[in-house]
């Protein structure tokens, strides 16, 4: 059987709203077919018949993740306890390109104004990392296909409805991402708490990309190597680190103060 990707397997802390999820074996191909936005296919992991072959496989070809995953995590998915080794998350949303999001700057005959977070994999961060976004007047947010979470119910449910309006485009690489910003005249803003450059420092006026780190370890070594500017936020608790979400609103609103 092929699979796209194993990733690193995370326990759901609660589980998805029933709208999310589509399970069994028929059901996920027939989701497929319709041409349905699919966040990420699970597969129980040693399952190796045909037509859970099939279904990685189609999947492959329309660009979905699929994950080898433990039974009891699907069994814990699951709604109607008969996933017959397959459970689909469904987007609540389809995925733009970044060539979206950066048109829309310029019909707009604005700045590019971009939020990328960096394995975001908690989906109440993402949801008010969008939500922020989305007040803050940014262009589009983007996020990686793995290792993060991606346009579920709850992510929409804790935007309060901002995913309806922000778009999200999904990349297979952030550092590739990074760099392409760039290469399109993008400055790129990481977030840091050993940045060289303070909040107030960094002048966020023109096109910008902001990189928020995950929850744990912040940015990826790599995503951190592709930013013109590290930027940390000053701290004068005795506390040294922001929830992500956090993180994000406090520079997305030092972008809208300056940018006026």
């Amino acid at each position: 059987m092929e699979i796209i990707a194993v990733e690193r397997e995370t326990q759901f802390q609660e589980k998805e709203p029933k709208n999310d999820i589509i399970e069994g074996r028929n059901a996920v191909i027939e989701a497929l077919r319709s041409g349905r936005a699919i966040d990420k296919i699970f597969i129980a992991r040693g399952d190796v018949d045909r037509t859970l072959g099939h279904i990685a496989s189609s999947a492959r070809e329309k660009g979905i993740v699929v994950v080898e995953a433990d039974r009891r995590k699907l069994d814990f998915m699951s709604q109607t306890h008969a996933h017959q080794g397959v459970v689909a998350l469904a987007a609540v949303r389809e995925y733009c390109e970044l060539a979206d999001i950066l048109d829309a700057a310029r019909g707009k005959n604005e700045a590019p104004f971009v939020i990328v977070c960096d394995e975001i994999s908690d989906p109440h961060n993402l949801g008010a990392i969008i939500r922020s976004a989305e007040c803050a007047g940014a262009h589009g947010v983007v996020i990686p296909k793995r290792r993060s979470a991606g346009l579920t119910a709850i992510v929409a449910k804790t935007s309060a409805g901002a995913v309806s309006y922000m778009p999200v485009a999904r990349v297979p690489n952030i550092p590739a991402l990074l760099k392409d910003l760039k290469k399109q005249g993008v400055w790129v803003f990481g977030t840091a708490a050993d940045g060289n450059t303070t909040l107030y420092q960094a002048d966020l006026k023109g096109p910008a990309a902001i990189v928020i780190g995950s929850e744990g370890t912040g940015m990826t070594r790599l995503a951190a190597e592709n930013c013109d500017f590290l930027v940390s936020i000053p701290m004068k608790g005795k506390i040294s680190s922001l929830n992500a979400s956090a993180a994000a609103a406090i520079l997305l609103y030092e972008a809208v103060r300056q940018r006026g």
